[in-house]
């Protein structure tokens, strides 16, 4: 049986167009395909969690799966590869309409798994990389990181306001009633009344 799977990340997205480029591809090669299976749901979630895990338990020797290209089945080196090698073990076919790859069971078909997965992964290091680089520059130019002292999430935030704080403290009022008049959260006031003692 010849599959079909079609996966985009957001509903803004729409599946058409790689149900176009697939169906030409399949005509191209003289294919028939058996079963559509599409999804709206984000490559980073693990493929059992996706309609893509049922569909891949489902394969079995001889069958082929066409997607659009490599990057339907995941968003990362381990996860692209652990289906592919799901799709090679069961000797079942994965054929990519964009990159032309048509990989089975064989030596071939592992060693190009094997790189283009690896320079995927290397292109996310060097995005990382690149923006470490960035941060510690800025360091180097006495750029502040992080947020600054008094921000929305900050402790600072309550300073000044310790006389009602301690003012409602002594009324006995609930750490939620101190949150609510200052309009602060919970954790907040917490860290603040840790700053206190000290």
């Amino acid at each position: 049986m010849t599959y079909a799977y079609i996966r985009v990340s957001t509903d803004k997205q729409t599946v058409e167009n790689q149900r176009f480029e697939i169906n030409n591809f399949a005509r191209e090669k003289g294919l028939v395909i058996d079963k559509w299976v599409a999804e709206t749901v984000s490559g980073t979630k693990a493929a059992k969690d996706r309609k893509l895990g049922p569909l891949l338990r489902k394969m079995k020797k001889g069958d082929t799966l066409i997607i659009s290209e490599i990057s339907r089945l995941g968003r990362n080196l381990m996860q692209i590869m652990s289906i592919l090698n799901q799709c090679m073990t069961k000797d079942t076919a994965v054929l990519t309409v964009k990159e032309r790859y048509e990989l089975g069971n064989n030596i071939n078909s592992q060693i190009l798994a094997f790189a283009f997965g690896l320079s995927a992964q290397i292109e996310r290091d060097l995005i990382s990389q690149r923006t470490k680089e960035g941060l510690a520059r800025r360091v180097a130019e006495g750029v502040k990181l992080g947020r600054k002292g008094g921000g929305k999430n900050s402790s600072y935030r309550l300073s000044g306001k310790e006389n009602i704080i301690k003012q409602m403290l002594a009324e006995r009022k609930s750490k939620a009633a101190i949150c609510r008049r200052l309009k602060c959260h919970l954790a907040t006031l917490n860290n603040h009344l840790e700053r206190m003692k000290e």
